[in-house]
């Protein structure tokens, strides 16, 4: 189990380090330079339209690779979906700007970023349930909880670069040529990812299912529709959260309050390191307590918190600023930690890579893609950014009404699990 948690949580890092990499990219540089033509504010929204095409994308790689994964295995699933994100994000870093080729730049933005989020969608499923399937019952969320700590690994790695070269290098130098430097890194990063998964052993859920359904899709939009619109909704929050902190108040802060990219950085950063490092303690909690009342607690707790997280990003202050993400990411990774565990155990084995993807991807259309989008336009006017506040606390209630409304499903202390089919 250490190896195989290790071998999931170092290929999501790299593939989120790809994801990541874009949106700072997308808040700091590429309107001005793929969306010459647009107001300081329209390029941003561009920009940010372009990151959330990534987000569109994701269902897609998930019903691809949900169906590579339900009838060949999980394992050539981590494969082929590293190979296919490493190989779009060096290849961003490779696209001229508006200046020297015109439109066909930010054309050639969006087809990238679309590969990236078809990759993205299918990873996620292939590294969760392989080592959730491999993990035993009473420590499911604890094992399955380490491909969760990924995604602060790979956002750390995104940022950090970006901060070093923010720091060091000028404006200009930024401008033309230092921003293009994390992209190239993701092809080191993907090939280590790929020699790490070489060795996996396929998951023993995989292999004991006789009769793997023939079209994974179908089946779970006939029989699992339901609980598939509701683990969308129901996560919805947690991208929501975690992308108007990383993504969208990084451009704010810069914009409109004036604070430097290095400290904005770092006080996202610092927030990110404590919510990876604590994701495995939460985790334990869900195999003690539950899944869903960790999920319902972590809900409750970002409802509450926007209004205050936005009053003080709205200072400027770093200390302050710091205090609001820490508490928005802890309410974040109380749901967040289970997710890896609690999705799997709502399917079958049959068409579990299919409907947990799909509808993990799903949500990050809803949360992911529409909020920096949404949260630039709401923070248009002058003053605190009331507004964006109000649209995450709906969210927030949104998704806690969905988990409300989907079952437990912590294994009995001494039985194997039994997935939930509703």
């Amino acid at each position: 189990m250490p190896r195989l948690a290790a071998a999931s949580l170092a290929g999501t890092a790299i593939e989120f380090y790809d994801f990541f990499v874009y949106g700072t990219a997308a808040a700091l540089v590429l309107g001005p330079l793929f969306f010459p033509t647009f107001s300081p504010l329209a390029g941003t929204l561009a920009a940010f339209a372009t990151f959330g095409v990534g987000f569109v994308a994701r269902p897609l790689g998930s019903v691809l690779f949900g169906h590579l994964g339900d009838r060949r295995g999980r394992r050539p699933v981590l494969v082929i979906s590293l190979l296919l994100t490493g190989v779009a994000t060096v290849a961003v870093g490779c696209v001229p700007t508006y200046e020297s080729i015109g439109a066909a730049a930010p054309v050639l933005l969006l087809v990238l970023r679309f590969v990236q989020g078809v990759g993205l969608g299918g990873e996620w499923g292939g590294a969760v349930l392989l080592t959730a399937e491999h993990a035993p019952p009473e420590r499911r969320a604890l094992w399955a909880s380490f491909p969760q700590v990924g995604p602060a690994i790979g956002f750390l790695l995104a940022n950090g670069v970006m901060l070093v070269l923010s720091a060091t290098l000028t404006d200009a130098q930024f401008a033309s040529w230092g921003w293009r430097i994390p992209f190239w890194g993701a092809g080191l990063l993907a090939v280590a990812g790929l020699a790490l998964r070489a060795s996996l052993a396929e998951s023993p859920d995989f292999l004991e299912v006789r009769e793997h359904a023939r079209v994974p899709l179908v089946e779970v939009a006939r029989h699992h529709w339901r609980l598939v619109l509701l683990t969308a909704g129901a996560l919805a929050v947690g991208y929501a959260v975690f992308y108007a902190v990383t993504t969208w108040s990084l451009s704010y802060g810069v914009e409109r309050l004036g604070v430097s990219r290095t400290v904005m950085l770092a006080c996202i950063m610092g927030a990110v390191v404590v919510k990876g490092a604590l994701t495995p303690v939460a985790a334990l909690l869900g195999d003690r307590y539950g899944r869903r009342p960790m999920c319902l607690v972590g809900c409750s707790a970002v409802a509450l918190w926007m209004f205050p997280m936005v009053a003080l990003l709205a200072t400027g202050e770093p200390l302050l600023m710091f205090l609001g993400f820490l508490v928005a990411l802890l309410a974040f990774v109380v749901m967040f930690s289970v997710v890896a565990a609690y999705l799997p155990e709502l399917y079958e084995p049959r068409v579990r890579c299919t409907g947990a993807a799909v509808g993990y991807n799903l949500a990050g259309v809803l949360g992911g893609a529409l909020t920096p989008l949404v949260a630039t336009a709401a923070a248009r006017g002058e003053g605190t950014p009331w507004g964006v506040a109000a649209y995450l606390t709906a969210v927030a209630v949104l998704s806690l009404g969905c988990f409300a409304l989907l079952p437990e499903t912590l294994p009995a202390r001494e039985e194997a699990v039994v997935p939930a089919t509703g």
